[in-house]
Order: structure tokens, then sequence, then C-alpha cells
């Protein structure tokens, strides 16, 4: 947990408030609107994902959250489905995957690695080295409330939305003379689901309620007004089911009458009706079981009844806007933006739509805010929601990429909070993947390989062409390095760099030399799970390895000189990193996925995984500016992958094309992004099917097009494209405890702010010269070169920019 003061400041200052937000995870206020549109827009509807008509299938329902409860609203119009998940209810319970046989082939494993026989080592991987089981525990759904509305026949004027600045997905209809109108919404205030049933006349609000899941449970009436529904989760590949679960729903009416029957309730002739759903497991950490959902269940319940719709729903808008409210994006509005959401992603790729962007870009926002908050598990492969026992790659935590790419937005995106479950798994990881690291590999420190679940397991899964990947955790520990970065939080990196020296230390007692170049090198490995010339993926010191441990040992040398601490290790590290495999250039003029120029006989050449550049994004090891001959190099390593990917893979390709400076390619990719054959209806990524990564990689590249913090600058405007002439965007966060808004007129830029609370010294990066004033008063600023100025900022202080015209 980060944390900080607050010092509360002007509305002028209204950037200060979003960095303290963002860097100190405190509240704040909503930072100015942005500006530039071709169209008069009201904010809500640019804010709107809407639909004519109710949804035929879960990937057209739309999504709320609070981070722990979610449910997919589908807008039935007799029948509504509101399928209902809970972030703990996992598979299985507390296990150990562990091999112990693993330690005494990594010997031979390695030896046939060295000598050519990559075939004979996956065989011997698979047989001796992998976890038990061999794979993790799947994400699980709750179950469904459904609702029957008898009286209703037919509708006329039928909306279905999903607002995301209020985070409430509604409908509304006229049937036989009546105005009907239907709320849903997932509480962070109060923590529990609400559904609001109303109605323009008295006495037509008449249903029946009823629970149904897919676990083993049972479902009773316990009060005329309650319903209750318990039972045990799933076991799974010979591990018990352990949690126990409970929802309970409770029926609040504006007259009418409650008539319960059987296992449902029946509402009739009410003027309104709130239903209340709370939803608890037993679980209390990977390791700890004994929780009480019936405690729990009952305690949100009783605390909301005593609020009245009204309040709770007001609170709830408040709680969300704090976060959300922080950034806002114009990229101008035409008449596209006036046709149903569903109908702009068909023809996004054929029409003129920016304001199409901007929603796809703000709804990655929301669903991070809806799907990771903190005390709430991170955000999984589909974040959230998930309506299938049996869900695509288990809806588990897929940490090769996957993982990792959710959280891209959350720093940039002034959404700090967001971040703090996933270091709080990784704190996990931390424990369990040290007991890996002794048994798997007879190491010290941690590891965490290319999976984990809700019981934090970080042995090797999948099989080793997939699994064999010991890098996973090493790639984690750069979120927590990012958290300090954009926040200067000392105290926060004070906590968070035990764990990174732990995962530092793994590498030091793992890395092997190889024969050729005498490098030190991870092996076993793989490029994940992309097959060399040699029918397998196992290799040694493939090149993202080399590059996330370069990043990883740097930060962890970088913390511990800020901190004053291991000066020992520090040089061991800085000498360990000496000796990593470097960035190599194959004969292609490609940069080398493996030691080896593999690259052009590699018999997928096409694939979807981009891992070797991960030096260009999201590090910044390879930059235009720092490292030409590397980024042609990347350039060339994108140009012969291919843009056609899975929705990640695409979203990935398009932060690399955004680090190239190449923003009219950026847009041929997010056209591609969000086109029917990557977004859905309710705009998730189609993988296909349905994973979440793709919407947050893809808000992540847009944010990249407009600003990026690589090799200790911040550069506005670095990938912006033809079609985008005018816009403007406020609250974006940058490395160093900044944040800038950025306007730009006909292609180019026009004036921003830059405000600090830590005082750094910032180098600024421009596509024209500047101007920098201090209250309306010019500052002294050096420039080294073209086009970028340095100066020294003060706490708490808001700089304007401005070119010369």
């Amino acid at each position: 947990m980060v944390t900080g003061k607050t010092k509360m400041l002007s509305d002028k200052a209204h950037i200060q408030l979003s960095i303290l937000a963002v860097c100190l995870l405190a509240g704040c206020n909503k930072p100015a609107q942005s500006a530039l549109s071709a169209t008069n827009v009201n904010n809500q509807d640019a804010l709107t994902l809407w639909y004519q008509k109710p949804a035929s299938q879960w990937v057209e329902a739309l999504p709320v959250g609070n981070g722990r409860l979610g449910a997919m609203v589908f807008g039935g119009i007799n029948n509504e489905r509101i399928q209902l998940n809970e972030d703990t209810l996992w598979a299985g319970g507390p296990y150990d995957p562990t091999n112990p046989s693993a330690a005494k082939a990594l010997p031979e494993a390695r030896r046939l690695i060295f000598t050519g026989k990559y075939n004979e080592a996956q065989k011997l991987i698979d047989s001796k080295m992998m976890a038990k089981p061999l794979t993790q525990m799947p994400y699980q759904p709750v179950g469904d409330l459904l609702l029957n509305f008898p009286d209703i026949n037919g509708a006329a004027n039928y909306k279905r939305q999903l607002n995301l600045d209020t985070a409430i997905a509604s409908v509304d209809f006229n049937s036989n003379g009546v105005n009907f109108m239907r709320e849903v919404f997932s509480s962070p205030v109060d923590q529990v689901i609400i559904v609001r049933l109303t109605a323009d006349k008295p006495g037509q609000i008449s249903f029946t309620a009823a629970l149904k899941t897919q676990q083993k449970a049972t479902v009773e009436i316990e009060k005329p007004d309650i319903i209750v529904m318990q039972g045990v989760n799933r076991p799974e590949k010979g591990v018990k089911g352990a949690l126990k679960f409970q929802t309970r729903l409770r029926v609040l009416t504006d007259g009418g009458k409650i008539t319960p029957d059987s296992n449902a309730i029946t509402v009739t002739n009410a003027d309104s009706a709130t239903l209340l759903i709370a939803i608890a497991t037993s679980y209390k950490s990977y390791k700890d079981v004994t929780g009480d959902p019936d405690a729990l269940t009952k305690k949100y319940i009783s605390k909301a009844v005593k609020k009245s719709y009204k309040t709770i729903r007001d609170d709830h808008i408040a709680e969300h806007q704090r976060l959300f409210g922080r950034v806002k994006l114009d990229l101008g509005t035409t008449e596209a933006a006036n046709h149903p959401t569903d109908e702009r992603i068909k023809t996004f790729t054929a029409t003129n739509d920016p304001q199409l962007t901007a929603l796809y870009f703000q709804f990655g926002r929301y669903l991070l805010i809806s799907s990771s908050r903190p005390g709430s598990q991170p955000a999984n492969l589909q974040g959230l929601w998930n309506e299938s026992v049996k869900p695509p790659w288990d809806s588990k935590y897929t940490i090769n990429i996957n993982t990792e790419m959710n959280y891209w937005p959350a720093e940039p995106g002034n959404l700090a909070e967001c971040v703090e479950p996933l270091i709080a798994m990784v704190n996990d990881l931390a424990q369990t993947g040290a007991h890996t690291a002794k048994v798997n590999w007879d190491a010290n420190g941690w590891v965490c390989h290319h999976n984990t679940d809700l019981w934090r397991a970080s042995a090797p899964i999948d099989g080793a062409k997939f699994g064999f990947w010991p890098t996973g955790g090493a790639w984690l520990c750069k979120h927590l390095w990012d958290h300090y970065e954009y926040s200067c939080d000392k105290n926060y990196l004070a906590k968070a760099y035990p764990v990174m020296k732990g995962a530092a230390q793994f590498f030091l007692d793992t890395l092997v030399e190889e024969p050729n170049n005498h490098y030190l090198v991870t092996c076993p490995s793989l490029s994940p799970e992309n097959t060399h010339p040699y029918g397998t993926s196992i290799c040694a010191g493939p090149t993202i390895d080399s590059q996330i441990l370069r990043d990883m040992f740097t930060n962890c040398i970088d913390a511990s000189q800020i901190l004053g601490v291991d000066e020992d290790f520090r040089q061991q590290l800085i000498a360990t990193r000496g000796r990593l495999a470097p960035n190599q250039i194959g004969s292609a003029g490609q940069l080398q996925e493996w030691l080896n120029d593999w690259d052009m006989q590699a018999p997928e050449i096409n694939h979807r995984h981009v891992s070797h550049l991960y030096g260009l994004y999201p590090s910044d090891q390879i930059s235009l500016h720092a490292t030409p001959q590397l980024a042609a190099a990347a350039r060339k390593s994108l140009e012969i992958r291919g843009d056609q990917a899975t929705g990640w893979g695409t979203a990935w390709r398009l932060n690399l094309w955004a680090r190239l400076h190449d923003g009219d390619h950026c847009l041929k990719i997010l056209k591609m992004l969000i086109s029917p054959q990557r977004t859905y209806p309710n705009m998730f990524d189609a993988h296909p099917p349905f994973q979440i990564d793709g919407n947050f990689g893809g808000t992540s590249g847009i944010a990249e097009m407009l600003l990026q913090c690589c090799n200790g600058e911040i550069e506005l405007l670095p990938a912006l494209p033809k079609e985008w002439p005018n816009g403007s965007i406020t609250g974006l966060c940058a490395k160093g405890g900044f944040v800038v808004d950025i306007t730009w007129k006909n292609g180019k830029l026009y004036s921003a702010s830059l405000t600090s609370i830590s005082g750094n010294p910032v180098r600024l990066r421009t596509p024209t010269p500047l101007n920098v004033t201090l209250k309306g008063k010019p500052i002294e600023v050096t420039q080294p070169e073209a086009n970028v100025v340095v100066f020294q900022t003060k706490a708490q202080q808001a700089y304007n920019l401005s070119v010369d015209r």
C-alpha cells in the first residue's frame, strides 16, 4: 500500500490535485474539461456506449464492477439476465505445485541445450521439471440474477447504455404507454450490486427474481424479501474445492406486494423496486480460506439498507468519478458519433470517427477502475467478468505479457491506485515463489514462471514449450519500479525494494555462462510461446530475458542507491548486468529474438508474440533518440512480423509503433483493433475469444501516441496521426511526478502545461520550440539540443508551455 499526504490546492491548480491523487494515492476533484471538438457534444453522450436492442450473447452485455464485484447486464425486456462475479471465487484451494525432481534434472537440461539437443531437453523438462498438477486453477462465475417481467409486452423507444462517467448501465423503453427505466451498478462504497426498477406511472413494477448458479449450491428463501444462494467452489485437477461462497439478494419496494415462492421472490404492482446483491467467499489470502461469507453478506446488506437509493447512487458516482474524471481526451467529433456503438465498431475502419477512439480509450480506463481497486484481486485475463466454469485459458494471470499489459495504462492514465492489487499479488508471489525457487531450481530469491492464479502458484505449467519461462516474476517487478518512478514515493520504494531484490537474487543464483560468447544467460528458458527452427521453444538466453533482467538489475541498482542500502549487492548486480547478452541485429537487419540468428527460419515468422521487442516497449532500452540503430532493427522486426495478430498482439504492436513515432501506422493498427474482428459489440477485446488485455493495451497505445517517457525525458505528441489534426488531453501522468495537459491545432502543438509535486528537474522534448512560464513569468531553461528544454521545477507548481506563434 502506497500512502502519502494530500495538500489541498486551489481550483485553478486542478492539475496539481490530479497529480497528487495519482502519485500520492489520495482523493481528487476532476480536472478541467478538454475543449477542441468539431461538433459540440454532450459530455454524457461522448462517454456512453449505447444500443437499440438487448444483448443476445455475453459479449454484447455491458460490464459494471467495483474491483471486487462484477456484473454483465444484458438489458432484456421480458426477461433480464445479470451475470455475477466475485473476484476470489476460483476453483480449488491452497496447493503446492512444486516438483522435487526438477532441480535434479536441471544440470542435464542445460547440457542438452548447450549441445544443441533442444528437443531432448524439452522431453526431459516435460517429464521431470514441470508443475504438479500441470495446470492451475480457473476463475469461476458466481451465477446469475434472473428477472422475469410477465406484464411487459413489447417495447418502443428502446435504449440500452453504459455511461462511463457514472459507471451505471441502464435500459429504458416504453411499453403500453408506460416508460420503464432500469439501472445497474456495482458500488465501491457499499460493496453491493444495485438493480433499480422504476416506471413513470404508479403500480407498474411487477417481476419475479431468482438466483441460479453452475456451482454446487443451494438456493433458499431466508425471509420474504431475501434469497440466499450458498455453496462451495469446484475442485480442479485433484485440488479439492476449499472455498465457501454466498450470494444474498434483498428486495426493497415502494408499494406493491412481495411474495416468496419456493426459491424465488415475486413483486406485484410496486411503484419502484431496489435489489441489493451482496456476494462473498471464505477467501482471506492464498493460504487462508477461513473467512465467513454469511457474516460478510449480511454486513454489506445491513449497511446498504440504511441508506436511500439516491445516497447509494450518489456515493457510488462520486467515488467512481474521483478516479475516472482525472483524464479528458478530445480528438474531435463527427457525424459518426450519432450512431449506436455496435454500428460504429462495424464501420470504424471505413469512416472518420475519432470520437470512437476517445471512447475506446476511456472505456479501457473504466474497465481498469472496475476490475482493479485497492483491496481487490488484480485484473485477470478477463478482468473481472466471466460466465464460464471453463473460461478461455482459465481466465488466470498470464504473466508473459497479458497481466503486464493489463496495467500498462494505469500509471500514465492517472490511475495509480489501480496498480495496488498487482503489487499485492507480487508480494504474495515473492513468498510462494521463494518456495518454488528452492524446490525447482535450488536457488535463493523467488521466481514465477508464465502463469499464476488466486493461490499464487508459481511453478511452470502447461508444458515445457509454453511454460518453462522463469522470467515472469522479474517482468512483474518492472511495475513495482514504475509505480515508484511515477510517484517518487521513497516510503513505498523501501517496501517494494526487498521484493525486487529477491527477484534479482534468483537470477544471480541461476544465470549460467553460455559456451560461445560467455554471456550470462537464463537456461532453460524460451522466447514466450514461439518455436525456433529446431522445432521447440526451449533454448538458452532469449533476447527478452536479457532485456527484462537488464531492467530489473538497473532498477534494483537505482533503488539501492536512492535508499542508501546494499552496496555489496549493488556491485554484484552491476558486474552481472555487464555480462548479460546484448541486443543483436540479425542478417535481415532485424532485432534478433534469440542468441542465434534464427528469426528468418522460425516456423511462425508472423507469430503473435513480439517478445524480443520488450526493449522498445514497455522498456525504453531501445529508442529512436538514444539507440537509432537498434530502433531501426526493431522496426524491421515489426515489418517482418506483420500487423495481423490477436487482439492483445495488435495492441502491443500499437505501442511499439508509437515508440517508433509513426502516428499514421499507429492509426492503421488502431483501426484494426477497433474492428469487429478484434472488438466485440460491447467493446470488449476479441482475442478471440474475449481477453481484456487488448482493451488495456489499446488504451496504453493511445496514450503513448500523445505522451512518452523514455530515457529520462518527457516527449509531447511523438506519434500524432494526420487524421487527428485538432485535439486535447488533460491529466496524463509522466515519470518523475508530473501531470501533463496538451492541446494541438492543425497537427501541431499549440500549448501545454506541466505540473510537478516532487520538484524534480524535467527534460522535455517537443515537436516545436517551447516557451516556459510559471505564473505568467518566463523561467530559465537550458536547451542541450533542438526542441529539448531542461529546467528545474518546484514542488506543487504548474508550468505553462507555449510555442512561438
